[in-house]
This record gives C-alpha cells, sequence and structure tokens, in this order.
C-alpha cells in the first residue's frame, strides 16, 4: 500500500507534486521520492517522511511541469533508500515509474531479467514492471498514444498481480494505468487556472481536493489513460477487466474524507458502526462507555454509541508524532510505537465496562497490549469491537500480510483470540455486513475468505512469506 501522484501542467508542478504527497503521508511513510522532467531526469528521493525528505532547495531543484511522486508502505524489499521510488530508465526511451500495490510474479520477473544480463538496481517489485515496459519499446521512437498503450498492455500480460501505476514518458507526457481487477485506487483530476489546465492522477483525491483540483474520473479496470505535453488526453481500455476493489481502503487505508468508486470512506464508516451496534446487541451484555482506538476507527465508534445510547469517549489520546502502527515495516517497529502512541485517561478508564472499538486485529500483539493497558489503569472489562471480519489468509495486492502463520485469525477460533489479546469479549463484524456497509459488488476480500481475484500459485505464496520474513529481519 502506498501513495502515487503524477502532474502534467503548463506551469512547474514541483510544490503541487509535494502538497499532494504531504496528503498521500498516511499510505506510506518509510520513504518518499520526486521525479520530474526538463530535458532529462531530476530526482530526489530518500527514507522519511516527507517533510524530512524534501527541503526549499530540492524543491527549486525539481522545477518542472511535469513529474510523479511516491510514498512508499513495503511489501516487496526492505531497503527504505535503494527501494525508494520512483524508478527510471533512459534506455531505450527515458521513462519513469511509481505504482501502489503488488506484483505477485515479481521474483518469476526478476529471475528472467537476470537470464537476460538485465540485473535490476533494487528489490522493489515496480522496478521489473518497468523493464518489462520498457523492453517493450525497443525500436519505437515516436512514442505515440498507440504506442504506449502497446507497451501497456505487455505489461498486463506479462504482470500480475495488484498495481496502479503512474509513469513520466521525457519528453512526451503523463501516462498511468490500473490492473484488469482495480484493486488499488486511481483517481484523474484536473485543475483549471488562468485559461490554462494542469491534470493529475493520484491514490486518493482528498490530496490535492483543497488546491484548486477537482475529480475527472477513476481509471477504470484495464483501462491506460495518457496525457501528452500539449494536455491532449489520450485513453483506451486496454483488457477487459472486471473491478475487485480492496476493501480494506474503506476499513483502514484510505483518509476518512475520501471517496473511493463513488462511495465515500466516512459513510462507510458510520454504517460499520451500526452493523457492530446490532452484533452487540445480540450478546446481552452490558456497557458504560465506548472508546475508539484512534484514528481510523472512530467514526464507527461514534454510531455503535449512538445506537447504543452510551456516551463515546477519548478514552486513549494518540501521539500525533507516532506515525502508523499497521503500516510499518517490523513486527518490533510496531510494538515500540504502541507504547508511545496511545496513552490512556486515567478518570474516563477506571471503574468502566468499555467497548473498545478498533478498524481490525491482523496479528494480535496490538490489540493484546491496549486492553493491557486499559485494564492497568483500571478498566472493569474490556469489550474488544473490530470493525473488520477475522483476517484468515495473507494479502499478495499491496497490503504485508504474506504469512499466513503472522494473522492470529488462521489458526485461532475467535474464542481463543479473545483469550490471546485477555479482552472480557470478542465481536468481529460479519462480511455480511461490512459488504453491507460498503454497498459495492467488485470487491476483494480474500484475506477473509481466501478468494483471489488473480490467481496466486503455491509457489509463489510459499517464496513472498520466506522472503518478506527475512526481509523484515534486515530492517
Amino acid at each position: 500500500m502506498c501513495g502515487v501522484i503524477g502532474i502534467i501542467s503548463e506551469r512547474d508542478v514541483t510544490r503541487d507534486l509535494f502538497i499532494g504527497l504531504l496528503g498521500l503521508q498516511h499510505r506510506g511513510q518509510d520513504s518518499a521520492g520526486i521525479l520530474t522532467f526538463d530535458n532529462n531526469f531530476k530526482i530526489k528521493k530518500d527514507k522519511g517522511y516527507v517533510e524530512d525528505v524534501f527541503s526549499e532547495r530540492d524543491l527549486d531543484n525539481l522545477k518542472a511541469n511535469i513529474g510523479i511522486g511516491h510514498t512508499r508502505y513495503p511489501t516487496v524489499g526492505s531497503d527504505f533508500r535503494t527501494d525508494a521510488q520512483p524508478f527510471y530508465v533512459a534506455f531505450p526511451n527515458k521513462v519513469g515509474i511509481v505504482h501502489n500495490g503488488q506484483v505477485t510474479n515479481y521474483y518469476e520477473l526478476r529471475r528472467r531479467f537476470f537470464k537476460k544480463n538485465r540485473a535490476l538496481t533494487s528489490t522493489c517489485d515496480i522496478e521489473a514492471v518497468l523493464n518489462v515496459f520498457a523492453e517493450a519499446l525497443l525500436g519505437k521512437k515516436g512514442l505515440s498514444p498507440k504506442e504506449l498503450f502497446e507497451a501497456v498492455k505487455k505489461v498486463f500480460k506479462r504482470a500480475k498481480g495488484a498495481y496502479s501505476v503512474v509513469m513520466l514518458i521525457g519528453g512526451k507526457g503523463l501516462l498511468a494505468f490500473r490492473d484488469p481487477n482495480a484493486i488499488r485506487p486511481l483517481v484523474m483530476m484536473n485543475k483549471k487556472f488562468d485559461g490554462e489546465k494542469a491534470y493529475a492522477f493520484v491514490s486518493e483525491s482528498t490530496a490535492l481536493i483543497n488546491y484548486g483540483y477537482v475529480v475527472e474520473r477513476n481509471i477504470a479496470p484495464g483501462e491506460a489513460v495518457f496525457i501528452d505535453n500539449n494536455l491532449r488526453v489520450h485513453s483506451k481500455k486496454i483488457v477487459k477487466g472486471k473491478p475487485h476493489h480492496c476493501m480494506f481502503e474503506w476499513v483502514y487505508f484510505s483518509r476518512t474524507e475520501s471517496i473511493l468508486e463513488g462511495k465515500e470512506v466516512y459513510k462507510v464508516r458510520l454504517e460499520l458502526g451500526r452493523q457492530l451496534a446490532k452484533e452487540w446487541r445480540k450478546t446481552g451484555l452490558k456497557a458504560d462507555v465506548v472508546f475508539p482506538v484512534p484514528d481510523t476507527s472512530r467514526t464507527a465508534a461514534t454510531t455503535m454509541a449512538e445506537e447504543l445510547k452510551l456516551p463515546c469517549r477519548e478514552g486513549l489520546i494518540k501521539n500525533r508524532y507516532i506515525g502508523r502502527t499497521f503500516i510499518m515495516a517490523s513486527q518490533t517497529r510496531r510494538e515500540d510505537s504502541v507504547k508511545l502512541k496511545l496513552n490512556p485517561i486515567p478518570s474516563e478508564v477506571k471503574g468502566k465496562r468499555i467497548l473498545l472499538v478498533d478498524d481490525s486485529i491482523v496479528r494480535g500483539t496490538t490489540s493484546k497490549k491496549i486492553v493491557k493497558l486499559l485494564k492497568e489503569y483500571g478498566a472493569k472489562a474490556v469489550y474488544f469491537i473490530s470493525t473488520c471480519p477475522p483476517i484468515r489468509f495473507p494479502c499478495f495486492y499491496g497490503i504485508d500480510m504474506p504469512v499466513k502463520s503472522e494473522l492470529i485469525a488462521s489458526d485461532k477460533t475467535i474464542k481463543e483470540i479473545r483469550e490471546f489479546i485477555e479482552a472480557d469479549y470478542l465481536i468481529y463484524n460479519s462480511i455480511p455486513g461490512l459488504r453491507k456497509a460498503i454497498g459495492l459488488k467488485g470487491l476483494c476480500m480474500a484475506c477473509l475468505d481466501g478468494r483471489y481475484p488473480s490467481k496466486v500459485p503455491k509457489e509463489t505464496i510459499e517464496e513472498f512469506g520466506k522472503e518478506r520474513t527475512e526481509e523484515r529481519k534486515r530492517v
């Protein structure tokens, strides 16, 4: 899961790229980068938050009327600098790339390039896609929209998995495409000013919506859109696709104010709270207060409390200077950050029967620490509520959950999970409840039900699990 952005205009786009990346920081916090083109490529990327990576001097040096940017959350590759995006090649054509997602046959592609003596410079999966695309352009000099779309077609044929891609075609324009399952979001926007126009592709429209950009549309499954240097738009449905949008975008990853595929994240999370209130009533148990685990579960906690006629309190206060623990690259970093991230308010906790609402339970270790923390502060009972159903299967589409054994629900019953996290009661949302809340037919719920929209061979599953486990040890 990453944040991607690309902008083309008649004016300098560097500031808008920087602002957009700040708005996408929640999608990746390990590294950030910007690539622009003005006769030649200009690039700055490094590990760390967007604000720390780019100085005023960097932005001045990057000035150009076309560029792409990225915030990284790793699912393949563990080196924050080497694997940072964007990537680019200068032969046979000048092409740069950023992506959000995960290429499931990455190791196969990497071996293929190794055999052809075309070594990759990183362990990031999108570099393999960049080389597939570059190979498809061999012998092509004009780089017409038709030739670019043909190259995208070859990417669709060879690269499997989930990928929303934005590419900078040096001297030609900006290209964006989305895999045939449209698992990861990609929005096209435009901006008008003084009779001029700019176009942008971005993971979430909220990153630019307050800066004069308006949503034009979502990129369709299997579609490519090219905007040339004269700001003419060319688009083509390369292959027939069927949407399988990742349900976790609404549950956790996207900003609350985002609108994805026409569905407002805020309203979906409100409905999740209503669904959970129904589940809680079935227990016959009594509670005194509802606590959200900040920040993504706050919306659901609000409506759950309203439905149950209970107060909703900020019993846990978040340290704003600690990043999102789920998207941290190692378990050690996640556990250390939880200790720093959340602080209870004693007067709200002591002696209370607490309905603790969180967006999900993945590994269970974070949930256990939060329950323990509340009990140490005198909670009479802690009832844990998850807006997401049990996560039982690995994800190979852009969420760092490739190892089944790391998922607590993969081999434990709800009773066993409750005992592990030491909660007094545990409620998960149901899959039908989640579907109803999101309200879309084309959803990927593979991590819940094991139904992957594209085939993931057994050997690939084993390889990803082994490689990712080793990579985490090096973080």
